[in-house]
């Protein structure tokens, strides 16, 4: 795991619907805490934890189910920062270090936003790759196309 002082170690999970590899539909929740603002699935990793374990526990927290299969892993660690509105909520960290994954559900996975005590996200959409970008929050573009443009270029999507 990548530890950068004053990053915030984390993983993120570009899901796939279980139409993959036949329609590629990436999953995109609204948070339920910053307004406007839509992402996929992220959180961070737990002290001996490895970002494969973060990423079934955070799965499970954040849509209520980790009923996924990992297609591929970004190799390396992607590190952004926060934007002055979040920086202070997410005091100590300035950012994040990410390392992400592009996953598929499988098929009957059910997504349940409300599983944890807190849901992180109050709705969520499956969107083709044309309306990805203008969706996403704009703080998080820059990473999600380095990290999408990766998989493409690998011929994961």
């Amino acid at each position: 795991m990548q530890k950068r002082v004053g990053y915030r170690p984390n993983v993120s999970a570009v899901i796939l619907s279980s139409k993959y590899p036949d329609q590629c539909e990436f999953f995109i929740a609204h948070r339920s805490d910053i307004k406007n603002a839509w992402q996929f699935p992220q959180g961070g990793i737990d002290e001996g934890e490895t970002p494969q374990e973060a990423l079934m526990r955070e799965l499970q927290e954040e849509i209520g189910s980790n009923d996924i299969e990992i297609i591929a892993e970004y190799p390396e660690w992607i590190t952004y920062d926060f934007p002055n509105v979040i920086s202070k909520k997410m005091y100590p960290f300035r950012g994040q270090t990410q390392k992400y994954f592009l996953v598929r559900l499988k098929e009957g996975a059910s997504i349940d936003l409300n599983a944890f005590e807190i849901p992180e996200f109050e709705e969520y959409e499956f969107v083709a790759y044309r309306e990805l970008f203008d969706r996403i929050t704009y703080f998080k573009r820059k990473p999600y196309r380095r990290v999408i443009d990766y998989f493409i270029k690998e011929g994961f999507l």
